[in-house]
């Protein structure tokens, strides 16, 4: 249950369509033209039942549209990372901070784990279209594909599309790499 949990947040990061550079919507019969923007910023907030209750656990968003998500998870009150996922066309990286710990997988390693279709593109049209007014700023894990797991949560709030520093995650030798479901079990030790 608790890999499940973890594994909807990983899909959560893939679960939209590729976002165009120029938007339309359809207000009562007349098209209106949305512009697109290059940069998406949010909070987020993580809710995982559990047998004791949910858990939750809060976080930011990054977004640079074509090229990188960034996920920091964040202990309450403290505020200090405490995972980070970061999202590019061709690969994803999960980092455990407290442990030191990460694992980095490709688009190809994780298409037998996240649901068909699933990718970068699909990640970028959930943000871009949670962002606009009216829409859709929590998503379930029924709405995912992850039936066990309808009642977990992410809700994403405040956004900014002003531009920002989007730094791709290095990682120093104090990092140890490992396989993708021993991290897993431990970040859901951690939620």
């Amino acid at each position: 249950m608790r890999r499940l949990a973890y594994l909807l947040l990983i899909v959560v990061m893939f679960a939209g369509c590729k976002s165009s550079k120029h938007m339309v919507v359809v207000e009562k019969e007349k098209v209106v033209a949305v512009p697109s923007f290059s940069y998406l910023a949010s909070k987020l907030q993580l809710t995982i039942p559990g047998k004791d209750g949910s858990m939750s656990v809060g976080g930011l968003m990054k977004m640079k549209s074509s090229e990188r998500v960034q996920i920091s998870l964040l202990m309450p009150i403290l505020r200090t990372e405490i995972a980070r996922i970061e999202i590019t066309p061709g690969e994803v990286l999960l980092v455990d901070r407290m442990n030191k710990r990460y694992v980095r997988v490709t688009k190809d390693e994780l298409k037998d784990i996240l649901p068909k279709g699933a990718d970068f593109s699909r990640l970028e049209k959930v943000l871009t279209d949670a962002s606009l007014p009216g829409g859709k700023t929590e998503l379930t894990g029924k709405e995912l594909g992850i039936p066990s797991l309808e009642k977990a949560k992410i809700q994403l709030y405040e956004f900014s599309t002003k531009e920002f520093s989007i730094i791709p995650t290095e990682l120093t030798s104090k990092y140890t790499q490992v396989p993708l479901e021993e991290l897993v079990k431990m970040l859901i030790v951690l939620l």
